[in-house]
């Protein structure tokens, strides 16, 4: 794959290009699956091949973490900084999660993601991340027991849902509301069962759930749609919930794991 060169800095007196507008020019140029997936039609080889990188990313996942759950995904964003309020308010929710008999699933990267396998690393819990490949390579988090890296977002996405009980959503950007709404979307429309979605952060999500609220007033969602949302700053009032609609609503408790087939590449999942 060509890289395009990066442009010289102009000579005194030009505007200065930085180096982040150089990096979002090269990732504008550079190619990713999930690009030439939603490029338009393909020829009939291409579509082909493309639909086996899906069923190898998919399939790959799936024997990886075949004995993983029960899980509790943590939502949020990778620009979250250690010491900081949500960071904190993160790693408490993994290690209670971890407390509860869940393993963490993170996307693996920084911040929030780093902060919720933290939390489960640190009091001996179960800790997985499910991470992105990207032109330029989020790296895992030291916190993460064992890691895969998923070639498109949609199958990560799937992951991330497959195997958790309950969703924890911190603040974050235009990902976590994506991962937010997708999984609201699956239960709402009875897709996926009614897992509890834990929003926290009250200050930040304000907003975000006066517009569901008002979603709900206008009828573009059903009444009920937005008590799908637990919204809390609370840790404990977090716990109590999945301890309520996650661990006694669907009778969780631990069982003996079957042995796994290493020639399937199934690998047991043990601290």
């Amino acid at each position: 794959m060509h890289k395009p060169e990066i442009p010289q800095l102009p000579e005194t007196g030009a505007v200065q290009i930085t180096e982040e507008e150089i990096r979002k020019q090269e990732l504008f140029e550079l190619e990713t699956d999930d690009r030439t997936l939603l490029s338009g039609p393909s020829s009939r080889l291409h579509n082909l091949m493309t639909l086996f990188r899906v069923g190898r990313d998919l399939l790959t996942a799936f024997r990886a973490l075949h004995f993983a759950g029960p899980c509790v995904t943590i939502f949020g964003s990778a620009r979250t900084k250690p010491g900081t309020r949500y960071y904190e308010m993160a790693r408490q929710m993994g290690a209670a999660c971890a407390k509860l008999g869940f393993t963490v699933m993170t996307g693996g990267g920084p911040g929030i993601m780093q902060a919720g396998n933290q939390g489960s690393f640190e009091i001996g819990g179960r800790s997985l991340g499910v991470n992105i490949e990207l032109p330029f390579e989020q790296e895992v988090n030291p916190y993460v027991q064992r890691a895969i890296t998923m070639r498109y977002f949609f199958t990560r996405k799937v992951v991330l849902v497959k195997y958790s009980y309950a969703f924890i959503v911190m603040p974050g950007g235009a990902g976590t509301l994506d991962e937010m709404f997708e999984t609201m979307t699956l239960i709402q429309t009875g897709k996926l069962k009614g897992f509890p979605i834990i929003l926290m952060g009250k200050e930040y999500w304000k907003p975000l759930m006066d517009f569901v609220y008002h979603m709900a007033d206008e009828g573009m969602i059903s009444p009920e749609d937005p008590e799908l949302i637990f919204f809390t700053d609370d840790v404990e009032d977090a716990v109590a919930h999945l301890q309520r609609h996650a661990v006694r609503q669907f009778g969780l408790r631990k069982k003996r794991q079957p042995m796994p087939i290493k020639v399937l590449g199934e690998k047991p999942l043990v601290r």
